[in-house]
């Protein structure tokens, strides 16, 4: 995910909590939706549809605080 920001996330992750705790859920999510898309945990495709909404929201929001941080670093 974002491999042009790589640095700037290890750095974040590191340096602001915030940014950490959405990556880990971020991350938490992802493996769920994984383990729930090949039968591992028991599931709907509502739920499945649920999570990676939130997901992707997650994601939005990583984005953005990579953005602003790269741009402030310019």
């Amino acid at each position: 995910m974002f491999p042009e920001y790589r640095d700037l996330i290890t750095r974040l992750k590191t340096t602001d909590h915030h940014f950490a705790r959405l990556f880990d859920k971020h991350n938490e999510l992802d493996q769920k939706i994984r383990n729930m898309e090949s039968h591992i945990e028991p599931t709907s495709p509502t739920e499945i549809e649920t999570l990676k909404k939130e997901k992707l929201l997650l994601k939005d929001q990583l984005y953005a605080i990579l953005k602003k941080a790269s741009e402030a670093a310019r």
